[in-house]
């Protein structure tokens, strides 16, 4: 059987922590059901690290970017409303590992087109 296609799913999660981890949820499970892997590791970190305390954080992205640096990903998907701060360490990340990076919504589209 030919090896899948792995995707990180990048979306903002602060603000309203409960909804955007249901919302990631959702895009999962739809990228999952059209033969394609989804992984957002950060939906691990947030049930046991507290996301407004900056050292669990911290952690928890560290955790995340390492999914790039081992080369466990093919590419990079950017959801939501907008590039979060922390969406924009993993698209560094990304590229910096030659992982292709690509805006799913109109919002992230624009803000990838507006990086300064």
């Amino acid at each position: 059987m030919a090896s899948k296609k792995t995707i990180y799913v990048a979306h903002p999660i602060s603000g309203d922590l409960e909804g955007n981890q249901k919302k990631v949820l959702a895009i999962c499970e739809e990228i999952h059901r059209q033969g394609v892997i989804p992984v957002a590791p950060y939906l691990v970190s947030l049930q046991y690290f507290n996301d407004d305390i900056q050292e669990d954080r911290e952690l928890g992205i560290e955790a995340s970017l390492e999914h790039f640096r081992r080369g466990f990903v093919d590419e990079l998907w950017l959801y939501g409303d907008r590039i979060s701060k922390g969406m924009w360490g993993e698209i560094r990340t990304a590229r910096e590992h030659n992982v292709p990076v690509f805006a799913k919504t109109p919002e992230t589209e624009r803000d990838l087109a507006n990086e300064s």
